[in-house]
């Protein structure tokens, strides 16, 4: 059974294109009222760009239940027409026990995602339903784009044996936790020089980065701190600087197929003047 991450790795070798687009749908910036029509449309012209597709889901549960019954068509219309790129259910859970059984159950039986992101704060117990499942897995928030990550992520742990950041202690338990070859995490673009660092320590996990784009990261320094050996490994995903690069009902597909190109092409470029190559 192929799981996510060589699902994920094959995309990328074949279309040589580490693109993730972001599915955040706010209905005041959208040039149609239509979610589904309006995500059918950016999916249809970036399809054959991207090595990922990620729904963030508070975009779809804000809007009750029209907005889970977009994401229900948006989540089949990417099977439909992109079986091969990797689904990632961008819900950030972290709970323990049934409750965490059920969240699995919702992401991987009901929504279909391949892989979820998930918040490690109550330990394996709130990850282990996550990646009992080869086919399936997680992706742990790990070293986030945001400017005030730093007051916890940053924090210095000593005692018991540990030493470094809680941020480097995250990404050596998703290690841990990997015991199924499923598990990757959360690394954001605005941190080029630990993204480096942590993919030395973990060479082989992959990473989602989020960062580039409205968020303001840099996509060559990112890529090229993030890519594994082969110059695969990671998802870089932008959202809006995608889906938004025209609010023109007449161009708004074509133009976020250009900007996903665009972003496809200045990945390219950074791995070809220093970051591996792409085949």
């Amino acid at each position: 059974m192929t799981g996510w991450v060589e699902k994920l790795d094959s995309v990328a070798r074949d279309r040589k294109t580490l693109v993730c687009v972001g599915l955040d749908p706010d209905p005041s910036r959208m040039p149609v009222k239509d979610i589904a029509e309006f995500n059918r449309a950016i999916i249809d012209s970036t399809h054959d760009l991207v090595c990922a597709f990620k729904p963030q889901l508070a975009f779809y549960e804000a809007l009750g239940l029209d907005g889970l019954r977009a994401l229900e068509k948006t989540v089949s219309h990417i099977r439909d027409v992109a079986p091969d790129v990797v689904l990632v259910g961008d819900c950030k859970r972290g709970d323990i026990g049934s409750t965490a059984s059920a969240y699995a159950r919702a992401m991987f039986d009901v929504w279909d995602f391949d892989t979820v992101t998930l918040h490690p704060y109550l330990g394996h117990e709130s990850i282990d339903p996550f990646v009992e499942r080869a086919d399936r897995g997680a992706l742990i928030v790990c070293r986030t784009s945001n400017p005030s990550a730093v007051e916890m992520q940053d924090l210095e742990l000593t005692g018991s044996g540990m030493s470094g950041t809680l941020y480097e202690h995250t990404a050596r338990l998703a290690s841990e936790w990997n015991t199924r070859g499923n598990v990757g995490i959360v690394v954001g673009a605005t941190y080029p020089g630990e993204m480096a660092d942590l993919r030395q320590s973990h060479p082989e996990m992959p990473f989602l980065i989020p960062g580039v784009g409205a968020q303001g990261g840099d996509v060559a320094a990112a890529t090229r701190a993030g890519v594994n050996a082969d110059g695969r490994g990671v998802m870089i995903s932008s959202s809006r600087g995608i889906i938004y690069a025209s609010q023109d009902a007449a161009t708004y597909a074509s133009e976020a197929r250009n900007a996903a190109e665009a972003l496809r092409d200045e990945i390219s470029k950074a791995l070809e003047t220093g970051g591996g190559p792409t085949t």
